[in-house]
């Protein structure tokens, strides 16, 4: 083996030489990004608006909302009420209860009300969260509380949160 490192240890040399070349273009210089021309484009400075933004730029304003004839009666939207603390109810934290104040859910009452397609359809928009009102027993508590039954929701469910 001594033997035939001393003959051709010029070969071996040049072949080692010649494998870091090609490794030196395959993983080193491969990977250079190449700019090439000049065009401009339509964030530089001083270039010319795109067709696209200039058509929105010329357009006319947005319609305005249409105003009521005189006579006509209008329907107001009632005042939203402050409606019960929904917190009282387990598992319900302040999140909860925002997200059931924006579908129009402000009272114990309301909830007490629930059907199972009511629970369904309430509980396919609470996220993350879902599942919680049959788990939690919403509708039960609900219906403690909106009576004032205090006692009777200590006794079933624990002391008042």
């Amino acid at each position: 083996m001594n033997e035939l490192l001393q003959t051709y240890w010029p070969l071996i040399v040049a072949a080692l030489l010649v494998g870091l070349v090609i490794a030196w273009y395959v993983f080193g210089a491969s990977r250079r990004t190449r700019v090439t021309g000049a065009s401009r484009d339509v964030l530089d400075e001083g270039a010319a608006p795109a067709e696209r933004n200039k058509a929105l730029i010329d357009s006319a304003p947005a319609a305005t909302p249409m105003q009521p004839a005189a006579g006509v009666p209008t329907m107001s939207t009632p005042a939203p009420s402050a409606g019960d603390d929904l917190t009282r109810i387990k598992g319900l934290g302040p999140k909860l209860a925002a997200t059931l104040q924006g579908m129009g859910v402000t009272t114990l009452s309301q909830i007490a009300q629930w059907d199972d397609a009511e629970i369904d359809r309430i509980d396919t928009n609470l996220g993350r969260f879902q599942g919680r009102i049959r788990r939690d027993n919403w509708v039960d508590q609900a219906k403690y509380l909106s009576v004032g039954d205090e006692a009777g929701f200590v006794e079933r469910f624990g002391k008042l949160p």
